[in-house]
């Protein structure tokens, strides 16, 4: 794409009240009426272009906006949510949130007070802030529409995929104790992907598996040239898949490209160390945790060399911000360090029933949602290994890229992952091309064994639109770094096709 053909944001369609007027003013008049208020305004743009076998697939844009009420009423929290940005609109939200807090609170597991709600000022932008006009989304339809003809390397690719989703998000929270804070952020997810089938072979190769490409980003992250090239490797590479031999099934050394250590990442790390599933909030749904409150400061997580950050200030990575919808300012902390578990991701509210330290990670999926311990960035640290020093240790092992299915347990402890694309390891060489290359272990034990981290310069940022979580449900965006890694002695196994 040629960023020059961007244009100021379509965002605010449908404006939020003037936040000098309106806002401040409604805020004023509903304080007195409980011990603490905020409206919290999210307004989102979402553009979908898709096309599939170079044909349109989805072409459209979507507005949402609206406003969350958030009440504290004798130590308990309600919420109402409202599309209508009108005063009366506001009014019958603030009344609906006070009842349902003071109808909570008959039964509440936890005082709570303005200490998990800190006055807060500040403003947030992504790096790169433009959007697309009419012309330039043109001229992405033809990239989306070569993009599936570079894709189909033969006739005997199938079915190809070409996705582009850009998000303009602006938020504005506002609290009767003084917390004012703006957000904006410009999101660009793609996806490329070709289906190769050879009689009763079929084997699917994306670019780097599924939406994993999702940044905060302008236009320029929509390189024509580069888009193309890519492509043209994907449609190859699926089609070497149908003659390339199952993976074996043994133990051995084990070396994940930065595009899966995303999934292992979210999946053993993010997931079980929310204090809200330790605390048995999401049993009912996305489960509970293995990890226990007194394992904070004393589990050996992992190895030596397993040091993980939430860090929602890397700039260009999916969920970074300077603001939890709480109002709490978000910094870059430990998780896990030299392998011994340190924080969890638990807002004000599960740290003060917890009484266990967590980071700025209330967030809520939209404005008609009330927010919930969630992941953002979790990284795992560079460490000092080039990924051609990993493989040149490995006598036998297997490298693999790129996720293609998961399976973990409500505990967030068994696991097993399938990847798309594999590559036997030999006497430290890379060798055979192998076809759906599967792995399985137990969390802590697995990361036990992580005997190599990539260095800086083999980071790379990925993502994900669709972590879900929370009755009712919300999906929500998640960022995640991390250099290729090797692990030994792994479970390594073939599947069908």
């Amino acid at each position: 794409m040629n960023p020059q053909l961007s244009s100021p944001s379509t965002t605010l369609n449908v404006p939020f009240p003037n936040p000098k007027i309106e806002a401040h003013a409604w805020l004023q008049e509903l304080a007195p009426q409980a011990d603490w208020v905020s409206l919290r305004f999210v307004n989102e743009t979402t553009h979908d272009r898709s096309f599939r076998n170079g044909r349109p697939d989805a072409q459209k844009v979507n507005f949402d906006v609206g406003v969350m009420v958030e009440v504290l009423v004798q130590g308990h929290f309600g919420y109402s949510g409202t599309s209508d940005l009108s005063r009366d609109g506001i009014l019958r939200a603030f009344a609906t949130a006070k009842m349902l807090a003071s109808a909570g609170g008959l039964n509440k597991v936890h005082t709570f007070s303005t200490e998990q709600r800190p006055p807060s000022k500040g403003q947030y932008r992504s790096p790169v802030f433009q959007s697309l006009d009419s012309a330039s989304l043109t001229e992405l339809n033809d990239l989306l529409i070569k993009a599936c003809e570079k894709l189909k390397a033969s006739d005997k690719i199938v079915s190809t995929q070409a996705h582009v989703r850009i998000i303009e998000l602006e938020q504005h929270f506002l609290s009767s104790n003084g917390s004012d804070i703006h957000q904006n952020s410009l999101m660009i997810g793609s996806s490329f992907s070709a289906t190769a089938q050879d009689g009763t072979i079929t084997q699917h190769r994306s670019d780097k598996g599924g939406l994993a490409r999702c940044v905060q980003a302008g236009v320029e992250v929509l390189d024509r040239n580069e888009i193309l090239k890519r492509c043209e490797k994907i449609g190859q590479e699926a089609l070497e898949l149908l003659t390339a031999p199952n993976c074996p099934s043994e133990t051995m050394d084990l070396v994940l490209a930065p595009d899966q250590m995303l999934m292992q990442i979210h999946e053993s790390i993010g997931h079980p160390l929310e204090l809200d599933r330790i605390l048995g909030d999401e049993r009912n749904f996305a489960g509970w945790s293995f990890v226990k409150p007194e394992d904070f400061g004393t589990l050996q997580y992992g190895s030596e060399l397993m040091n993980v950050t939430f860090d929602p200030g890397v700039p260009g990575e999916f969920a970074s911000y300077a603001f939890d919808d709480c109002g709490n300012p978000a910094t870059r902390q430990y998780l896990i360090q030299k392998g011994r578990l340190e924080k969890g991701l638990g807002s004000l509210e599960s740290q003060a029933r917890l009484k266990i330290p967590g980071v700025a990670n209330f967030r809520a999926a939209s404005w008609n949602r009330a927010p919930i311990d969630r992941m953002a960035n979790i990284n795992l640290e560079p460490g000092q290994s080039s990924l051609g020093e990993m493989i040149s240790k490995v006598e036998r092992g297997i490298y693999m890229q790129s996720n293609r299915s998961w399976s973990i347990d409500d505990y967030r402890n068994k696991f097993q992952f399938g990847c798309e694309y594999g590559q036997l390891i030999e006497n430290g060489k890379l060798t055979q091309v192998v076809r759906s290359p599967n792995y399985r272990g137990v969390t802590v034990p697995f990361w036990k064994n992580l005997k190599a981290v990539g260095r800086a310069d083999e980071v790379e940022l990925y993502g994900s639109p669709y972590c879900g979580k929370g009755e009712p449900s919300q999906v929500i965006r998640v960022g995640h770094s991390a250099p290729p890694c090797l692990f030994e002695k792994i479970e390594v196994f073939g599947g069908a096709q």
